[in-house]
């Protein structure tokens, strides 16, 4: 049957180029079951002036069509839908009804508690965008991004791309971590202390399930990452939030038993502090004593541009209590999800068994993507390039927070992509988030990162990199009016 140009609409809300839509639609109108094996095609030149595109868009998607066996051509006589086209269900698709299933006593409690850090899907199109760890497109290269994805796709990385792995990871990314990354930060490790994860996140999720159970202890710090406290709740330990200072996690704070203590050294989750080294020093020496272990999130070592960074904990560590997370999806693009765990061969071969049953290993083609990107030199360069930027946008941030009189309560000595402040105790930053948020402004309240029924509600977080330089000051601006406005008074000069 002939298909008139009339049965096609191009919906205009629909993502991707023109050509890839079109596609969509003669596809999804294949898979629904209105266009049938045999059915004619409107002519490239009808569709095309129906449809108010250019002719060759049009061949080009039939072309691709084509290709895939959707479509096939009779010379002079058009195109019609393939006998081999995918065939729509024999059975009409019915609603599932209304659930019987008493939800809430089948779940446990907080099966699946909130992060608190909300991060607007659309963040890239308000003005001022001071949300921390969004990809910034005008850093990256894409260019090389790409001609790495597709090297990995290539007959020579055909079984890297395609081999099931099951509890391996690629030999190559292996490698690169164990050769340049780890010693960059002081460590030395084998391939079988090294286990490849889906980010940071899913490090600390691993090593928590390995170590960690409801008869144990667990410290974390305060203010710190939300999702980390979550993850350890899950876990049913017995759990201490120890308020950190200046210095990051004060050792005469902690509980005189713990099994495993969390800490980001290099730069702490939020208020970006930095552990001395007399401290680090001390923190191994008590975690021997006391025969716990520690677990060092390394998420953000790269960005230390204003100094160079101190040695992790890890390559202080002499008596393996330490295990090191780091990640690749900081530096690179959230997206990535790709991390690492370094720790002693025992606690690997046992996080590498509880990966297997999850999710076996993170997928290949980024595996070996991201050691191409890695081993040809394009990774040093995005850190160099990026740094330079984040470098800029942090003095140019320092003058505006000055100038307009916001304090600080936290700026890491070497470097980080945010500051953390604090507004006048009067201030609740959510509801100073949602006012900001209508003139373009988004800032992340620092409510969230605090444990306990009556975390103060007056700090926030402001993340410096995916806003341009040029932009920062006028944000500022914005933040000091409105809490002028929300307390009756100009801002506190900062302490």
């Amino acid at each position: 049957m002939p298909q008139s140009p009339e049965s096609f609409y191009l919906d205009p809300a629909a993502p991707g180029t023109l050509q890839s839509r079109i596609q969509q639609m003669v596809a999804q109108g294949i898979l629904a079951g209105r266009f049938r094996p045999g059915d004619r095609l409107p002519s490239s030149r009808k569709l095309a002036q129906h449809l108010g595109v250019s002719r060759i868009t049009v061949t080009l998607a039939y072309t691709e069509l084509l290709s895939d066996d959707y479509i096939t051509s009779r010379g002079r006589s058009g195109y019609f839908v393939s006998d081999n086209a995918p065939e729509p269900p024999a059975f009409p698709a019915k609603s599932a009804g209304l659930s019987t299933v008493d939800w809430s006593a089948v779940l446990p409690p907080d099966v699946a508690p909130a992060l608190g850090i909300e991060k607007p899907t659309d963040w890239a199109s308000y003005r001022y965008p001071f949300i921390y760890g969004q990809a910034d497109a005008t850093l990256f290269d894409g260019a090389n991004w790409r001609l790495c994805a597709m090297q990995a796709l290539g007959k020579r990385d055909f079984a890297a791309l395609t081999a099931d792995q099951y509890d391996g990871d690629d030999p190559k990314l292996v490698e690169f971590i164990m050769r340049q990354t780890l010693p960059r930060r002081g460590i030395l490790a084998g391939p079988e202390e090294i286990l490849v994860t889906m980010g940071a996140q899913n490090a600390l999720w691993l090593t928590a399930q390995v170590l960690l159970s409801g008869d144990r202890s667990a410290v974390i710090e305060d203010p710190g990452y939300p999702a980390l406290r979550a993850i350890l709740t899950q876990t049913g330990c017995a759990l201490t939030a120890v308020s950190v200072d200046a210095d990051g996690l004060p050792l005469d704070q902690l509980p005189t038993t713990v099994d495993v203590v969390f800490t980001t050294p290099s730069h702490h989750c939020p208020t970006t502090a930095t552990m001395s080294l007399p401290r680090r020093r001390a923190l191994l020496d008590w975690a021997e004593d006391q025969q716990a272990l520690i677990v060092e999130d390394d998420y953000d070592f790269e960005m230390s541009f204003l100094k160079p960074p101190s040695p992790a904990l890890k390559s202080l560590d002499r008596t393996g209590r330490v295990i090191h997370v780091g990640s690749f999806s900081k530096s690179l693009f959230p997206g990535l999800r790709l991390g690492y765990l370094v720790g002693p061969a025992p606690f690997i071969r046992a996080a590498r068994a509880l990966r297997a049953l999850s999710l076996r290993h993170p997928p290949g083609l980024m595996q070996r993507t991201v050691s191409h990107f890695l081993s040809l030199g394009h990774y040093d360069a995005v850190i160099k390039r990026t740094s330079r930027a984040f470098h800029d946008r942090r003095r140019t941030l320092d003058a505006a927070i000055a100038a307009h009189g916001l304090t600080v309560a936290g700026a890491g000595a070497y470097g980080g992509s945010s500051v953390w402040m604090r507004a006048p105790e009067a201030t609740d930053t959510a509801r100073l988030a949602a006012q900001l948020r209508l003139q373009g402004v988004l800032i992340e309240p620092g409510v969230a990162f605090f444990a306990g029924p009556n975390a103060p509600r007056n700090f926030y977080r402001l993340a410096y990199s995916s806003i341009p330089a040029a932009r920062i000051t006028e944000g500022i601006a914005l933040i000091a009016q409105n809490i002028t406005d929300d307390t009756g008074s100009p801002p506190a000069r900062r302490s």
